[in-house]
């Protein structure tokens, strides 16, 4: 059975490439993990009346999970083409087309997918949010990430962004136990009373130093433990040794694995990234699992600038408040803006745009050349010599 014909097609594909840079110097993780400018990767989907929608994948390095951004363009390059033609507000047949195209790769996909919600929020006339759900808020708390360094300078990190009005950090761990819970503890003493930390060490620790970790940081009672092990299972493991809430991340890859870590137990809480899960399409069914299960959620991506940052707005919109414990407006973390710094955050609160679409507007003077295109010409000529390429500006 085919999809029902299109009213609306995808006529191109371009695909761009700018660079992310860190807002704060040097953005530290667990394992020697160290980012300060990264690549990026826009699509641009071209209806053939005329519509165009935007999307954005950063992968956060090369070692952080599985991907890069040289990945994406080479994946970008297999799927386009197979979407030419087809209706970009279907998102059902668009996510079957990029399956049966290309398995895996979903961060590549994810840049497809959330340009299709552009165009189909701009076609409907309304928010992506609106289409994800309906609009459940309009502000949306954030949350900070604090590079693993010295505890001194991590709470001093801290105390600058609590005068800007957030109230949310996660706390870069995942090296000597010992040294770690010192970092909490100075952060934690840093802040007060409705203030909130988590422990991420990106599943920096084996087994043994996450049980020493999470017993020396037991008593900081606004503490919650992110990740602290490659594994499911050691996070488990770690998890019923410990009365600190449970953040699961890496391991929470599609619905399979957060069916399955509830299943078991594993968490309280899910940082759910975009990217990561093929999209917003993928995201909202997980995002609506996780609230029918009793779960909180981040949400967020795993790097971007302004386009990255106002897909995360339109699926933490559409979210139960009191599901939703903080997302990150990463616009706020680097330097770049393709969007004109929008949407735009104030005192600690996330605005969710409110024009259909993603409800941003793309300069598109400062993406450049296109990295490669695929258009109707291409499909009919067949052939990746007619993929029509240019050089980055």
């Amino acid at each position: 059975m085919t999809a029902p014909r299109a009213t609306t097609a995808i006529e191109r594909i371009d695909v761009f490439g700018y660079d992310l840079t860190y807002a704060h110097g040097d953005y530290v993780m667990s394992s020697g993990r160290v980012v300060n400018r990264l690549p990026s990767t826009v699509v641009r989907i071209t209806t053939t009346d005329g519509v165009t929608g935007y999307g954005e994948c950063c992968p956060l390095g090369a070692t952080y999970l599985p991907g890069f951004a040289e990945g994406a363009r080479a994946a970008l390059r297999e799927l386009a083409p197979a979407l030419i033609g087809a209706d970009p507000t279907n998102l059902a047949d668009i996510t079957a087309r990029m399956d049966a195209t290309l398995r895996g790769h979903d961060y590549a996909k994810s840049a497809i997918d959330v340009a299709c919600w552009d165009v189909f929020g701009r076609v409907a006339g309304q928010p992506v949010a609106a289409l994800l759900g309906g609009v459940l808020q309009r502000e949306l708390p954030l949350y900070v990430a604090v590079p693993l360094g010295s505890p001194e300078a991590m709470s001093a990190f801290v105390e600058r962004e609590r005068s800007g009005g957030v109230h949310r950090f996660q706390l870069k761990l995942g090296g000597d136990p010992y040294e770690d819970a010192e970092r909490a503890r100075a952060v934690h003493d840093a802040t007060g009373p409705g203030e909130a930390l988590i422990a991420d060490a990106n599943g920096g620790w084996r087994r043994q130093d996450a049980i020493v970790a999470a017993h020396l940081m037991a008593n900081l009672e606004r503490l919650r433990l992110e990740q602290p092990c490659p594994t499911l299972e050691e996070c488990i493991a770690v998890r019923r040794l410990t009365t600190l809430p449970m953040v699961l991340d890496e391991v929470i890859t599609d619905m399979t694995a957060l069916v399955r870590a509830a299943s078991l137990d594993a968490m309280d809480h899910i940082n759910l990234k975009i990217g990561r899960v093929g999209g917003l399409t993928r995201a909202r069914a997980m995002r609506d699992t996780a609230v029918a299960l009793g779960m909180r959620l981040t949400i967020e991506d795993s790097w971007g600038g302004d386009l990255v940052t106002a897909a995360i707005a339109h699926l933490a919109a559409a979210t139960p408040p009191d599901a939703l414990f903080a997302v990150s407006f990463m616009n706020d973390w680097t330097v770049e803006h393709i969007a004109g710094y929008q949407p735009r955050s104030a005192g600690g609160v996330g605005i969710v745009p409110s024009a259909p679409g993603l409800g941003v507007e793309v300069d598109e003077a400062m993406l450049g050349a296109a990295l490669f295109s695929a258009d109707s010409g291409y499909v009919a000529r067949g052939g990746v010599s007619n993929l029509q390429r240019s050089d980055p500006a």
